[in-house]
């Protein structure tokens, strides 16, 4: 068996470890989701480094829907250039550093309906930890994305000697080894194929469903962005508008 497919099967089987264990947890998060938007809450997704693509796999993403928001902070995030301006060194440093995740938390007046999805492979860094914190001491709900195994065998990063599992309400475990990468070869010293990409979106899009069916259960039918790549479909460019809408009111609170 080459490299390549054992990777698509190894993550195939991660995939299916989500349906047999965590199929409880996402439920429970699926409710908290849509409890939060039901009554004019907001459901924040925040992941430093690469985890921001998880955060816009949820929204802006087609079939998304007001009420998610990627909470992206482009200084912990930005580092395709590696090295130089925008380079690797920076977001990493700063993902370490004590203090930070509030400053971002203070950019805005969350309500009482509000809720955060925090995701981090490894969950142990200060800005992770810190921002569970910040959350939980606003009252505000914590959902957790992350790799137990990963979490559970390494020690904190944070001088509390908390990690983001610690603090979380739920905790959705992606299923991923310690250090993500799940192919080992020979002649490498660090293994290469990292799967909480795939696990990830896996776990962001049943959420995602599944929020979206209980708020049509509630009676409460969400704006759903629709595909833009239907050119000259017009009921598709007056759902984008539909779609805009909806979000811009459903910040409003945010900035009250």
């Amino acid at each position: 068996m080459n490299a390549a497919l054992r990777y698509f099967e190894i993550t195939a089987g991660l995939l299916q470890k989500i349906r047999e264990t965590q199929l409880d947890a996402i439920e429970r998060a699926s409710q908290v989701c849509a409890g939060s938007i039901a009554n004019g809450g907001l459901v924040f997704l925040f992941g430093n480094g690469h985890s921001r693509m998880m955060c816009e796999e949820m929204t802006p993403r087609q079939g998304c829907f007001p009420g998610f928001v990627a909470l992206v902070e482009l200084s912990l995030s930005n580092h395709a250039s590696i090295v130089g301006s925008n380079g690797l060194r920076a977001p990493l440093y700063l993902e370490k550093y004590e203090g930070y995740a509030e400053e971002i938390l203070k950019g805005f007046r969350f309500g009482p309906h509000d809720a955060f999805l925090i995701i981090s492979t490894s969950g142990l860094r200060p800005v992770i930890v810190e921002m569970a914190a910040g959350v939980k001491a606003r009252g505000l709900p914590v959902i957790a994305l992350v790799s137990r195994q990963h979490s559970d065998t390494a020690p904190p990063g944070h001088s509390s000697g908390k990690k983001l599992a610690d603090l979380a309400d739920i905790v959705i475990d992606n299923q991923c080894p310690p250090g993500d990468c799940v192919v080992e070869l020979e002649g490498l010293d660090w293994r290469t194929g990292p799967a909480s990409t795939v696990t990830g979106a896996m776990i962001i899009n049943m959420l995602r469903c599944r929020t979206a069916e209980l708020l049509v259960e509630r009676g409460h039918k969400p704006e759903l962005l629709p595909s833009h790549q239907f050119v000259g479909n017009t009921s598709a460019d007056e759902q984008l508008e539909r779609f805009y809408e909806a979000y811009r009111k459903s910040l409003a609170h945010l900035y009250k």
